[in-house]
């Protein structure tokens, strides 16, 4: 199985608003993605535009859909709409993204640190899950590795987790990334025995990816954003990419 690389370009749209206009271009860099070979391009709109903005989701379908790969739309389903955000659902329902990834973060989160709580009342993530479903969207939830209540998520209808990636990034940095890896390869395990499918995500980068795609067996999807641009600006964007498939590659022969 070849795990599916999805290129997060929320950093494109920080560097951009950080000086107003259009530059440097949100669409342009993800056609240069998706050119070198990237599966897909996730987004993780947000309420306050701090990076990437509804327009620009609207106009990154259309891309996506011109390639035939998957947009991957990340956010809270929870956050109530605002000027500039219509909320997440109804954005959905006008890009019609392949996948959207429920992430429980809040407003004022710089990003994204901790997966859904599934021991207490999941009855509207439910039926939030199922408004998705219906526009025709792979519902993955955002869980900590070693997270309690999998059997929840699998009962309202995810069709797959996202393992947040945060800790095992932080022990490898460290030079202790076997717990953190155990940890997410038990919690993988433990999704495909109830039937979901498994994406990770969070501070994956060139230098972790391979070891943890190796201590993690059958990863569908991993989406890369923070890592991969930051890596680009000495590399290049398509020689990132490129390189990022390589790694897979390898451990997909």
């Amino acid at each position: 199985m070849r795990t599916a690389l999805s290129v997060n370009v929320n950093k494109v749209a920080v560097l951009r608003n950080s000086r107003g206009g259009g530059e440097p271009d949100v669409v342009r860099a993800a056609r240069t993605c998706l050119r070198a070979g990237a599966h897909g391009i996730t987004v993780h709109p947000r309420p306050d535009r701090r990076h990437i903005t509804a327009e620009d989701v609207l106009a990154l379908a259309g891309l996506t859909a011109q390639f035939q790969v998957e947009l991957n739309i990340e956010g809270n389903p929870f956050a109530p709409p605002r000027q500039g955000y219509p909320g997440l659902l109804a954005l959905c329902e006008r890009a019609r993204p392949a996948q959207v990834t429920l992430v429980p973060d809040s407003d004022g989160q710089l990003t994204s640190d901790h997966g859904f709580d599934f021991t207490g009342d999941t009855i509207q993530l439910g039926r939030l899950v199922a408004h998705f479903k219906a526009l025709g969207c792979r519902v993955s939830l955002f869980v900590d590795a070693g997270c309690v209540g999998l059997e929840r998520a699998a009962a309202m209808g995810a069709d797959r987790i996202e393992l947040y990636t945060g800790p095992y990034a932080q022990g490898w940095a460290a030079g202790a990334p076997d717990p953190a890896l155990a940890a997410c390869r038990a919690t993988a395990q433990e999704a495909q025995l109830l039937g979901l499918q498994v994406n990770a995500g969070h501070d994956l980068s060139q230098d972790n990816l391979g070891m943890f795609l190796a201590g993690v067996p059958q990863v569908q999807e991993v989406s890369i954003g923070h890592a991969l641009i930051s890596e680009a600006l000495y590399e290049g964007l398509e020689t990132t990419v490129r390189r990022y498939l390589a790694i897979i590659q390898a451990l997909s022969a």
